[in-house]
C-alpha cells in the first residue's frame, strides 16, 4: 500500500457530467484540478455502466428549444460526429478525451473518497482509496466541489442538507406532500437486447420475478424491441434508503429485468424467438439522495414562474418530473410531469454550501426542493451547473475568496466568455474590443421567404409559426392547399419572455377566406410593431379542409410547432404547454414575410450568444460571405473568438436514444479564414477547414489593425453563413 498527498487549486469529487464539466471549466481558466471518481469510467449515469440518456432543456422537442451550450454543448456536437449511432462505449471515450485534453487536470479513476478532514468549518482535504492500485491519496485544495450526486463529501464535512420531500407549507409548493417525509425517487437498471439471427432459448434464473403476479404488465409498456431508457420505469427504492439499501435495490431491479425478459421470451405474447439479452446493468442509476442547502433553495415556483434571478449562472428546461414512491409497482402512471412555459434560471446562491465556506456543489445535489429537483436532476442541466461551479471555483482561487464572497457579475462575464449556458444576459466584457467595432457584411438575409415545398401538412391540429420581429411584422403569406372553400384563422401572440416559444398574450385574431385550390399563397395582414426586437407566435387554427406546405429544411430564426394532446399525467391546464416540434424535424412551413433586420451584421456584436427574443446572429444572403469589423483607430489583436451557429433549437440527445439525420450541424460554418487589414490590403492570420465546432478560439501573434474580417467560404449544409458572435482581445 502507498500513501501520498496531492495539492491542487481545485478538487472535484465525482466523475459524472457535472464533475467533468466542472473540472474542465476550472482547468481551462488556468487552475490545477484533481478530478476524483470511484468509477472506472467517466460520465456517471450516462456512461456505459448505466446508459441513461442525457436529457436537458430541450425537453425532447417540447416548447423550450434551448439546447445546452458551453462544455456540455461541445460534448453534444462531438458525440454527434464521432458516435452517430449512440454507442455507449464511444460516448465513454468522447468524455474521457475531453478531460485528457486538459493538461491541468489530474484524473483519478477508481478512487473512492470516504474521509474528509476539516478545520474551522472548512474542508482541508479529502482522502480516497484507489481500488486495484492500493494507493491511499489525500487531496488538498482551497476549494472543493461535491459532484458525487449522493453528496458524501459535503455530508462528511457537515454541510447542511435534506433527504426526502419537504412539506407543502415550507415553500408553498402545490406538488409537495402535506407533511415532510424521507421518500425519494428510486433507482433504475436498464437492459439491451439484440436479434441473434437464430432461435435462442431463455431459461430464467431462479431469482427472476414472475411479473404476471405484479401490476407491471397492466400498468407499464412492454415491447420486445424496446431497449435502454424505453424501460426508464424499471424503478425501485423510493421508500428505502437509496444509498444504504443500494444492493437490496439492485437485486430487486435484477429480479424484475430477468422477469420481464422471461415474460417477453416465454409468455407467447411477443415475437421474440431469435432475440437475446445483450447487456444488463449492474450499477443502479440513482435519481435522488442528499440535496445541500445553499443561500437559496430553488422551488417549484422558481421553475414554473421562471424567476429572473440576477445571479443566474445556468438554466434548466426539463419538466418537473416526479415518480411514485412505489416505482415500477405503483398503480398510477410512472411519472407526473409539468413543464414551465420555457426555460428557467438557476441562481449562483444554489450551488455553494450554506455553512461550509469552501464547498461548491453541482449536479443533482444542489440547493433545491424535492419538487424543483424533479427538473434540475437531469444530466445536461447538471452539466451546465458543473461548468458554472468549476468556473466559480477557479475565480475563487484566483481572487483568494470564498464562494459566497465571489463577484457574481465577474462569474457571469467569465461564463459568457466561455460560452456558458446563461439566457437573457448579454456579454459585456470591457476587454472585448468587438464592443467598440462597427460591423458590415457582404450581404445579409433580409427577407424570410421559404417558397419551395417538399410536402403538405394537413391542418388536423393547430400549428404554430414563430417568427423574429425586427422591427415590425406587417404581413405573412402562407402556402396552402384547400380542398374546399374555407376560412384560415390565425391568432397573433406575444410570447412575453424572450426565452419562451409559446402563445402567451393575444394581440390579434384574423380570419381570411380561402378559395379551393392547391399551391396558393394566402396573405394575412398583421400590424405588430413591438418596442424592441422579439418573436411573434402565429397560431394557425386547425381546419380539415386546409393543408400547409412544408419545406425540407429549417430556416434561420424560425420555428414551426404543432399542438399535441396532453397525457393524463401532464398537468398543463393552459394551451401554453401543448406545443411540440414532433414530426416536423425542424422543417419550416412555406411562408413569406416583409423585410427584417433580425440577421443584421450588428447582431454578431450585440452580446447575446443564444436566441432570446430573436435569433441574435448574422446570417448572410449567400456563400461565400464576409463579416467585417472596423475600428475608428487601430487596435492590437492577439485573440479572436468565433461562435458559429450550432442551432440550439435542434434536439441532439441521441445518446442511447435516437439518431439525428446529420453528423455535423448544417448551420455551422465549415471553411473560413480571419483576415486583418494592413497597408491597404488584407492579410490572412488564421484559417479553419472542416469545422464541426460552435466555438473556435484563435490565438494570434499580436497584430495592429483597424479592421478584421471573417471570410466564410463554405458551410456544412445551409446556403448561408451563420455567425453568432465575434470577440476580439488585446494581449494581456
Amino acid at each position: 500500500m502507498r500513501s501520498e498527498t496531492l495539492s491542487r487549486d481545485v478538487t472535484v469529487v465525482g466523475g459524472g457530467l457535472a464533475g467533468v464539466n466542472a473540472a474542465v471549466a476550472a482547468a481551462r481558466l488556468g487552475r490545477t484540478v484533481a478530478l476524483v471518481t470511484n468509477r472506472p469510467v467517466l460520465g456517471g449515469n450516462s456512461s456505459s455502466e448505466v446508459r441513461v440518456w442525457v436529457v436537458g432543456a430541450t425537453g425532447h422537442g417540447k416548447n423550450h428549444h434551448a439546447r445546452e451550450g458551453g462544455i456540455m454543448g461541445e460534448l453534444f456536437l462531438e458525440n454527434q460526429y464521432r458516435n452517430p449511432h449512440g454507442n455507449p462505449y464511444f460516448w465513454d471515450t468522447t468524455v474521457l478525451d475531453l478531460v485528457r485534453q486538459e493538461p491541468n487536470i489530474a484524473l483519478f479513476l477508481n478512487t473512492d473518497v470516504r474521509e474528509v478532514s476539516c478545520s474551522a468549518g472548512r474542508i482541508d482535504s479529502v482522502s480516497g482509496w484507489m481500488m486495484g492500485s492500493e494507493r491511499l491519496i489525500t487531496f488538498e485544495s482551497p476549494i472543493f466541489l461535491d459532484c458525487t450526486g449522493d453528496g458524501l463529501v459535503g455530508h462528511l464535512a457537515g454541510a447542511r442538507h435534506r433527504i426526502g420531500r419537504e412539506g407543502r407549507a415550507e415553500h408553498g409548493e402545490p406538488w409537495a406532500p402535506e407533511a415532510p417525509d424521507d421518500i425519494t425517487l428510486g433507482s433504475t437498471l436498464l437492459f439491451y437486447t439484440k436479434d441473434a439471427g437464430e432461435p435462442v432459448r431463455y431459461v430464467p434464473p431462479g431469482f427472476a420475478k414472475d411479473i404476471t403476479e405484479t401490476s407491471i404488465p397492466e400498468r407499464r409498456i412492454i415491447r420486445a424491441g424496446d431497449n435502454g431508457c424505453a424501460y426508464w420505469w424499471i424503478e425501485f427504492g423510493g421508500e428505502l434508503d437509496t444509498v444504504h439499501d443500494n444492493d437490496r435495490i439492485r437485486d430487486e431491479l435484477w429480479s424484475v429485468i430477468y422477469g420481464i425478459w422471461d415474460y417477453i421470451k416465454n409468455s407467447g405474447k411477443f415475437d421474440a424467438e431469435t432475440m437475446t439479452l445483450e447487456w444488463v446493468g449492474a450499477l443502479p442509476g440513482k435519481r435522488e439522495y442528499r440535496r445541500f442547502l445553499g443561500d437559496h433553495v430553488l422551488t417549484q415556483h422558481d421553475v414554473l414562474d421562471q424567476t429572473p434571478f440576477e445571479d443566474r449562472i445556468a438554466f434548466g428546461g426539463w419538466s418537473i418530473d416526479l415518480h411514485p414512491p412505489q416505482g415500477m409497482y405503483a398503480k398510477e402512471d410512472g411519472a407526473r410531469q409539468r413543464y414551465a412555459d420555457g426555460i428557467y434560471h438557476i441562481p449562483y446562491r444554489s450551488i455553494y454550501s450554506q455553512n461550509v465556506p469552501n464547498l461548491l456543489m453541482a449536479g443533482r445535489n444542489i440547493s433545491a426542493s424535492h419538487v424543483a429537483f424533479g427538473s434540475t436532476r437531469v444530466m445536461a442541466t447538471c452539466a451546465t451547473i458543473g461548468q458554472a461551479a468549476g468556473t466559480a471555483a477557479a475565480l475563487c482561487v484566483a481572487d483568494g475568496v470564498s464562494p459566497r464572497e465571489l463577484d457574481v457579475r465577474a462569474l457571469q462575464t467569465t461564463l459568457l466568455r466561455e460560452d456558458g449556458s446563461i439566457i437573457g444576459l448579454p456579454y459585456e466584457d470591457p476587454a472585448d474590443l468587438a464592443r467598440a467595432a462597427t460591423a458590415a457584411a457582404s450581404g445579409t438575409l433580409s427577407r424570410l421567404e421559404v417558397e419551395t415545398s417538399a410536402e403538405t401538412w394537413p391542418l388536423e391540429a393547430d400549428a404554430g409559426l414563430i417568427l423574429p420581429v425586427d422591427p415590425a411584422l406587417d404581413s405573412v403569406e402562407l402556402m396552402l392547399d384547400a380542398a374546399a372553400g374555407a376560412e384560415l384563422i390565425v391568432d397573433l401572440y406575444d410570447p412575453m419572455l424572450g426565452q419562451n416559444y409559446v402563445p402567451r398574450d393575444l394581440i390579434a385574431s384574423l380570419t381570411v377566406p380561402v378559395e379551393p385550390g392547391k399551391n396558393q399563397w394566402v396573405r394575412v395582414d398583421l400590424s405588430f410593431r413591438p418596442a424592441r426586437a422579439q418573436n411573434a407566435f402565429l397560431l394557425i387554427h386547425a381546419n380539415p379542409d386546409l393543408a400547409l406546405h412544408v419545406a425540407d429544411r429549417p430556416t434561420p430564426g424560425v420555428l414551426c410547432l404543432t399542438r399535441v394532446p396532453l397525457r393524463p399525467q401532464d398537468e398543463a391546464p393552459q394551451l401554453l404547454r401543448e406545443w411540440s416540434d414532433s414530426g416536423l424535424l425542424r422543417r419550416t412551413f412555406c411562408h413569406r414575410t416583409g423585410p427584417t433586420d433580425a440577421f443584421a451584421p450588428s447582431k454578431a456584436l450585440d452580446g447575446f450568444q443564444r436566441p432570446h427574443a430573436g435569433p441574435h446572429m448574422w446570417v448572410s444572403d449567400r456563400l461565400p460571405a464576409t463579416l467585417e469589423l472596423s475600428w475608428p483607430s487601430p487596435v492590437t489583436i492577439s485573440r479572436v473568438d468565433v461562435l458559429a451557429d450550432d442551432d440550439v433549437n435542434e434536439d441532439l440527445i441521441n445518446l442511447h436514444h435516437h439518431r439525428t439525420p446529420f453528423e455535423v450541424m448544417p448551420t455551422l460554418v465549415r471553411d473560413y479564414r480571419l483576415e486583418v487589414r494592413q497597408g491597404g490590403g488584407w492579410r490572412t492570420v488564421s484559417e479553419v477547414r472542416d469545422n464541426r465546432r460552435r466555438r473556435n478560439v484563435h490565438d494570434l501573434e499580436p497584430v495592429t489593425t483597424d479592421a478584421l474580417r471573417i471570410v466564410v467560404d463554405a458551410g456544412n449544409g445551409t446556403p448561408y453563413a451563420h455567425v453568432v458572435a465575434v470577440r476580439v482581445y488585446s494581449p494581456v
